[in-house]
């Protein structure tokens, strides 16, 4: 197939209103536990905003204003909904066995995000000054000296700025912008048919069924 028929045909597909604005949802869609990925996305947003926030205002700003305090509050308990969100995911699309029908490189990208959210959390805490955070990076700092790491220096408070405000929360935004497009596209997996019921085939769980994410 020429490229350029390719890119247009996965153009339309990704940018159609069918797949972002569906007017129906199948019945197994509509539960509770298919609106994790949505808390997760959602918690996600709230750390973007309050992250860009704090970081426009400076660190005096965020440690000694009341507001900037308060925001500070906002961001941090974000991150704990963060990962409270994103391990319930986890576990719900592992058991439900979300990879199937194609779905492959979604289930990968998800579990891709959770890796990097580590390091940003991480790096966050650190942006925190007081002793626990400094302890935690001399700490850091000896276990990545001892794998080879030295280039990752967490007493570096510029290069640990750097890596939680622009690269990580960038990839990390990256990386989910694209699994979303999967989850739209794709659909979300059906759940495993009941003993009575016939075994999902790859059509049958490949087809592109609107989401609730």
């Amino acid at each position: 197939m020429n490229w350029t028929v390719y890119v247009r045909e996965k153009t339309q597909l990704l940018f159609s209103l069918d797949t972002w604005l569906p007017t129906e949802l199948p019945e197994y869609a509509t539960g509770i536990m298919y609106t994790l990925g949505s808390l997760t996305a959602s918690s996600f947003v709230v750390l973007v905003v309050s992250g860009i926030l704090m970081a426009a205002n400076g660190p005096q700003w965020w440690t000694i204003s009341s507001i900037g305090f308060y925001l500070r509050g906002i961001h941090f308990w974000s991150v704990q909904a963060f990962f409270f969100f994103m391990v319930l995911h986890l576990l719900r699309v592992f058991f439900s066995g979300a990879w199937r029908g194609g779905r492959e490189k979604t289930w990968l990208l998800g579990t891709l995000a959770l890796l990097i959210s580590v390091p940003t959390a991480f790096t966050g805490y650190l942006m925190r000054g007081d002793f626990y955070s400094q302890w935690n990076a001399v700490q850091a700092k000896d276990g990545l000296n001892a794998l080879g790491l030295a280039w990752f220096n967490t007493l570096n408070a510029g290069q640990m700025y750097g890596l939680h405000v622009v690269v990580f929360p960038v990839i990390l935004a990256f990386i989910i912008a694209i699994h979303l497009a999967m989850v739209r596209i794709k659909g979300v997996v059906p759940p495993y048919p009941g003993p009575d019921e016939p075994h999902d085939t790859e059509e049958g769980v490949n087809q592109n069924v609107p989401s609730a994410h």
